[in-house]
């Protein structure tokens, strides 16, 4: 049980034997009869061993370091928004959800439309892995649950004559490529490159 409780009352001072003490407001829990102090820290990933890119790789993979550091914002972006989208659609009823999609879908192309269209195909390749690897979904499956399955087909069919494969998968456990984009995206937001 999750209790705001007064560890030492905020801001204010209480009289002690050896003086003032300066109190300071904290959320706590009750375990077993004592007041524990209770802190949120944000979630930690632990890798095993992981090491980041070494000189000669940045030298040797300069191309896709810029294509991340151009398209990585952009699948952060992308991330905040779907968690935004996610938690809307939650409170509206079913009928008005697909018209909240449309809208949301508008404002995101007026808003990224010029900037998307620039990217390069290995840029829009790294664009989609790394979509897939902030929000956990490949590109089809986020297109499938907005907008549905047949869009999805369409989109992917489409994209399949660029080279592009909605469906694919970001694992950089088992694919060496993803390994490496995944380092690559790690070294950026650690602000190694």
């Amino acid at each position: 049980m999750i209790v705001a409780a007064l560890m030492m009352a905020g801001g204010g001072t209480a009289k002690a034997q050896s003086g003032t003490v300066n109190t300071i407001l904290s959320y706590a829990t009750v375990l077993d009869g004592d007041t524990i102090p209770l802190v949120h820290l944000k979630p930690v990933k632990i890798v095993t061993k992981w090491t980041l890119l070494t000189e000669k790789e940045i030298k040797k993979n300069q191309r896709l370091i810029r294509n991340v550091k151009k398209t990585l914002p952009y699948a952060k972006e992308a991330r905040r928004r779907l968690q935004d989208l996610e938690k809307e659609l939650a409170s509206l009823p079913p009928k008005k959800r697909s018209d909240y999609v449309k809208k949301v879908e508008e404002e995101v192309l007026s808003e990224f439309k010029e900037d998307l269209e620039g990217l390069t195909i290995s840029q829009g390749k790294v664009l989609l892995k790394l979509l897939d690897r902030e929000t956990g979904n490949t590109s089809f499956t986020l297109v499938a649950d907005l907008r549905g399955k047949f869009r999805a087909s369409f989109y992917n069919t489409f994209a399949r004559m660029f080279g592009y494969n909605l469906k694919e998968h970001f694992d950089p456990k088992h694919n060496k490529e993803d390994n490496l984009l995944e380092r690559v995206a790690r070294s950026v937001e650690l602000g190694r490159l």
